[in-house]
């Protein structure tokens, strides 16, 4: 099956999260305007939502979890934005349009990375304040909320995907082993894949045992992930993908299709994805829609 979900619904709440585009530093809030109108799969607000509803005990509500999903897209958001310029991938082509470098320029590219992580963690600290104040949600909420932020923090940052940026940054160009491959998998790409079935899951109110569970298949997710973007990036072409395929090749980086062959990296990403609904299957809950949703990010084809 390929990914299917109702993505539009997920931007119409984003949206209210959005800086209005004015004053003086206007250009870098159209910039970040522009950057996630351009669209995406919103694959880890989505996993934040559904992993919410799987141990939400009474009606899921969104409200619950929505400066959550926005901070996590702001943050992948900022990432592919720095991902894009010239000093690291140097490519022009994100979701079939201009890369924000191209658009706006290389200084105010940074800038609006930049801007974006900053966003994130004011969206949170801004919704935590009005919670505690209106003096609705209750400590174990709010003390959830807090775990939440330093899972978010955590994965987001050098033990997390600013880390993993790091060291494939340094290691490209140079010949490296599975190892050091996993490593930066796990860091780069699978981190906030993580911390958004994580957030999810803390959000919920699940319990420890059913955390350490999510978490492991969040791992095999995140990695299955990547290797199926290494499938795409080897075989698809830059039209379907929205971006320049081949790139990896391009810029002398190791991937999984380079390092083992490509059926050998599609013989992985099913043997992860595989792992990860069987450990969704042995929680006590209705893990359906992420299992779904799981089968569908493995099998896309952009």
């Amino acid at each position: 099956m390929a990914f299917d979900y109702d993505v539009k619904s997920i931007d119409m709440e984003l949206e209210k999260y959005l800086p209005k585009v004015e004053g003086l530093q206007k250009k870098v809030y159209m910039a970040m305007r522009e950057a996630i109108a351009a669209g995406g799969k919103r694959i880890r607000p989505i996993f934040i939502w559904e992993s919410y509803k799987v141990f939400e005990a009474g009606e899921p509500d969104i409200n619950k979890v929505l400066s959550y999903m926005a901070a996590i897209e702001m943050i992948h958001t900022a990432s592919l934005i720095h991902d894009d310029l010239p000093c690291i991938d140097n490519d022009k082509l994100r979701r079939g349009k201009d890369t924000t470098w191209v658009a706006f320029g290389e200084d105010m590219a940074v800038l609006t990375g930049d801007a974006f992580f900053i966003e994130a963690f004011d969206v949170i600290a801004s919704d935590m304040l009005n919670k505690f104040e209106s003096e609705t949600s209750s400590l174990p909420y709010i003390k959830a909320m807090l775990k939440a932020n330093r899972i978010l923090a955590n994965k987001a940052g050098m033990q997390g995907m600013i880390g993993g940026e790091v060291i494939d940054v340094e290691h490209t160009g140079k010949v490296i082993d599975k190892e050091v491959l996993d490593v930066i998998y796990s860091l780069k790409t699978s981190a906030l894949i993580e911390a958004s079935m994580l957030i999810g899951a803390v959000l919920g109110m699940a319990g420890n045992g059913e955390l350490a569970i999510i978490d492991e298949a969040a791992k095999s997710v995140g990695m299955a992930f990547q290797i199926r973007d290494d499938i795409l990036d080897a075989t698809s072409s830059t039209e379907v993908l929205g971006k320049t395929a081949g790139l990896d090749e391009k810029n002398n980086k190791t991937n999984y299709v380079s390092l083992y062959g490509l059926d050998k990296a599609k013989e992985e990403c099913r043997r992860l994805s595989r792992e990860a609904k069987d450990l969704l299957l042995s929680l006590d809950r209705d893990t359906t829609t992420l299992r779904k949703i799981i089968e569908g990010l493995i099998d896309r084809e952009s």
